[in-house]
């Protein structure tokens, strides 16, 4: 069985579930468990799981479950992990503390992509099944909300940084989610009648002294200008200490970090561009567009005008063309595996070569020495070669590489000295990338044909 992992679908949003509970230790375990799937059978609606993970993989059944808890038992603790082979894609992991330990009850969910719970239905049985939860395991703090927005949630704002947080846990409401389970001892904290009276989509007393608290129908829209007016209304009620616009205002700020934005990129450069922005992390996708529709690519510097092009000055023509054609072979072996289009020597396979340096961060991890004697010269003949099949260019071999040129129309280039820019770091792989170069050239090249 193949799960779909939430890694193999495109970068974009997950619903994210965190559940911390107790148990009775003294009770068997099947049935202290038997009420948790009891209510993820009944309540997860379009996003059941199918595989249980143990030490290998099984079809989604009790049996498989209870399998999977023992083989993976390891002294105080066991874990087994839940997964779907379609859409939506699921990843959830469940952790059971056993003693002599405190006896826990955690569980991770992530339910990918957000957009599949815009539906209210299916919304109030994601929110069933957790006070189902809430009511027989209790439990501390629970939240689900948009995996991107939570990036963004510990805000300084809001009295809540990373030492803060390691040091006091979740001791009172640094944070409100779309779903929120606050036990007894956080409710005693603010208030339960204070608590009870939030002004949120639902609020429930669960048995067990918990409050159950949704600001508003639906996960999916949780940064809506409504959306976000009800959580922060229901935040700054829990924690009147906070400035209400203040609060408001930080989450507009959220939304609009998330907020989509049209890429405008570089012509020559967007096939690039759009494969570095699918690299980026759902929550600063938006960002990177934003940064990068911004970003222009400087002007090729690595040419001179053909009347000016160096004269070859080596002893043996044949023998420099070959040497390039070697450095050029050398660059296909490299890639090959990763970047099969390098056979093609097209101005397509440039952009993949392109692209693997910079997903590889190539020039910050091989050391620099066998970048200058081997990456420069191989990248730099390569891109000569695809210059001279695709362009009808002419090399102008030299002593110095840095000095070899190839003519195109009415310039020449340095494709070695271009290699040589482009593996300075990380950054200069786009300011120099060898698609522009060859892209300018191209068009150089009409233009002195006309």
């Amino acid at each position: 069985m193949k799960v779909l992992s939430v890694h193999d679908l495109k970068p974009e949003d997950c619903l994210w579930f965190t559940f911390n509970g107790a148990f009775d230790p003294q009770a068997a375990l099947k049935s202290e468990l038997e009420p948790f799937f009891d209510a993820l059978e009944e309540y997860a609606d379009g996003w059941m799981p199918d595989v249980v993970n143990g030490k290998r993989q099984r079809k989604y059944a009790r049996a498989a479950i209870w399998k999977a808890l023992e083989e993976r038992r390891d002294g105080d603790s066991t874990a087994m992990g839940l997964y779907r082979t379609e859409w939506p894609a699921l990843d959830s992991r469940l952790k059971l503390w056993l003693p002599p330990r405190t006896p826990e009850l955690d569980i991770i969910i992530k339910v990918k992509p957000l957009s599949f719970f815009v539906e209210a239905e299916r919304c109030r049985q994601f929110i069933e099944m957790v006070r189902a939860w809430a009511s027989r395991y209790p439990v501390s703090h629970a939240k689900a909300h948009s995996t991107d927005d939570t990036q963004f949630t510990d805000s300084p704002n809001f009295g809540r940084d990373d030492e803060t947080r390691r040091r006091d846990g979740f001791d009172k409401v640094y944070e409100v989610f779309w779903l929120n389970v606050f036990g007894p001892k956080l409710v005693d904290t603010v208030g339960r009648e204070r608590m009870l009276s939030t002004p949120a989509h639902r609020v429930d007393e669960l048995p067990n002294g918990s409050v159950l608290l949704v600001t508003w129908p639906t996960a999916a829209d949780f940064a809506s200008k409504e959306a976000r007016l009800a959580q922060a209304r229901a935040h700054a009620h829990l924690r009147p200490d906070l400035d209400f616009d203040t609060v408001l205002r930080t989450l507009h700020e959220r939304s609009a970090m998330l907020a989509p934005v049209e890429p405008r990129f570089h012509p020559d450069l967007a096939p690039l561009l759009s494969r570095v922005v699918d690299r980026a992390a759902s929550h600063v996708r938006q960002r990177r567009i934003a940064e990068l529709n911004a970003w222009q690519p400087p002007e090729p510097e690595e040419w001179r005008p053909a009347d000016s092009a160096l004269p070859p000055d080596v002893d043996n023509l044949e023998r420099a063309l070959e040497q390039y054609s070697l450095y050029a072979e050398h660059l296909v072996a490299l890639l090959h595996t990763e970047v099969p289009s390098v056979f093609d020597a097209t101005p397509e396979s440039l952009t993949d070569a392109d692209f693997y340096f910079w997903r590889e961060e190539f020039p910050k991890s091989r050391l620099r020495e066998a970048i200058d004697e081997h990456a420069v010269p191989a990248i730099g003949a390569y891109l000569g070669e695809v210059l001279v099949r695709n362009l009808g260019g002419t090399w102008i071999p030299r002593q110095k590489l840095d000095e070899a040129q190839v003519l195109v129309g009415n310039r020449v280039w340095f494709p070695f000295l271009r290699a040589r820019h482009y593996m300075r770091s990380c950054q200069s792989l786009l300011d120099f990338s060898l698609t522009q170069l060859y892209r300018v050239a191209e068009r150089h090249r009409r233009c002195s044909s006309k």
